[in-house]
């Protein structure tokens, strides 16, 4: 679409990206509407790599468990026995996220917080006249939720160094449980 009223522009962009005005902030009910040719034909290219990236993801995703397992600050994602997950993301909740951010941001390692926002809290949702405190599990998840570092491409050794960084931050079970000692194994285990 071509337009020259910046304000025809600005609906269209809002619509065309599910609502939002940016990132997370959703004034209306919106669209996924963002997909042009020139994207059409890097994901035609990546669609023949998508079962194996998925499984790739699958695989750091039981390493994070397996690492994280036992530090009672951290929840790590509850995939239910019934399905399947393919891990697009890979989100921990913890109380203290700010603090974790900064923490891991200072040992250079990239969070993202995907959702800050609950859906009944979104202006869209404005007119159903919802408050935070009809939905407190929803609101409280909000504000614990990080997404660590989760691609296909994320090496062990890369994945040991975001616990490292975590434990060090909740200085929690994961040291006194020998972290160290796992990622001394797991690395030794993915260089074999």
């Amino acid at each position: 679409m071509t337009t020259n009223d910046a304000a025809v522009s600005t609906k269209v962009r809002t619509l065309r990206d599910h609502g939002q005005v940016k990132k997370y902030f959703h004034d209306v009910e919106g669209y996924n509407g963002r997909l042009d040719s020139m994207q059409a034909g890097f994901l035609h290219v990546k669609l023949a790599h998508l079962a194996q990236w998925n499984e790739q993801r699958r695989e750091h995703a039981a390493r994070y468990n397996q690492l994280l397992r036992g530090d009672e600050s951290i929840a790590c994602p509850y995939e239910p026995s019934w399905s399947r997950a393919v891990y697009h993301l890979y989100v921990i909740r913890t109380a203290d996220r700010d603090g974790m951010i900064q923490h891991l941001q200072e040992a250079g390692i990239g969070t993202g917080i995907h959702y800050p926002v609950p859906l009944h809290l979104q202006k869209a949702y404005a007119s159903l006249g919802h408050s935070a405190a009809e939905f407190p599990v929803a609101a409280q998840v909000a504000s614990e939720i990080l997404s660590l570092p989760m691609f296909p491409q994320l090496t062990a050794a890369q994945q040991l160094r975001v616990v490292e960084q975590v434990a060090r931050f909740t200085s929690g079970a994961l040291q006194k449980r020998g972290v160290a000692a796992e990622v001394a194994g797991i690395s030794a285990e993915q260089t074999a």
